[in-house]
């Protein structure tokens, strides 16, 4: 059982920068790949960013690639986005996600745990 608590949003102009951070209970954070997805409002939940369970590999969605840099710390059981050069597109609910094993997806429904999520507001 893992939980997640995401922090670190809110309201920024666009070109500006926040750095997302998802804090995770339990011994074996690990063994888990992660995930960010965001949502905003009338469309469905998006992949956004992953990351293995070592850290060892990264991948991202087109639309932020070269932008957003996804990092885990295991010893902190923690897992960051880092968003620079933000677009009003960005705007969302950000949520960190873990999946039972240690390889990363990009399907929502792969991962198995959820936090609540935390607003993102880019202003034009």
């Amino acid at each position: 059982q893992v939980q997640l608590v995401e922090s670190g949003g809110g309201l920024v102009q666009a070109g500006g920068s926040l750095r997302l951070s998802c804090a995770a209970s339990g011994r074996t954070f690990s063994s888990y790949a992660m995930g960010w997805f965001r949502q905003a409002p009338g469309k469905e939940r998006e992949f956004v960013a992953a990351i293995t369970n070592t850290g060892g590999s990264t991948t991202y969605a087109d639309s932020v690639k070269g932008r957003f840099t996804i990092s885990r710390d295991n010893a902190k059981n923690a897992v960051y986005l880092q968003m620079n050069r933000l677009k009003p597109e960005d705007t969302a609910v950000y949520y960190c996600a873990a999946r039972s094993t240690y390889y990363y997806a990009e399907a929502p429904t792969l991962y198995n745990y959820w936090g609540q999520g935390t607003q993102v507001t880019v202003s034009s």
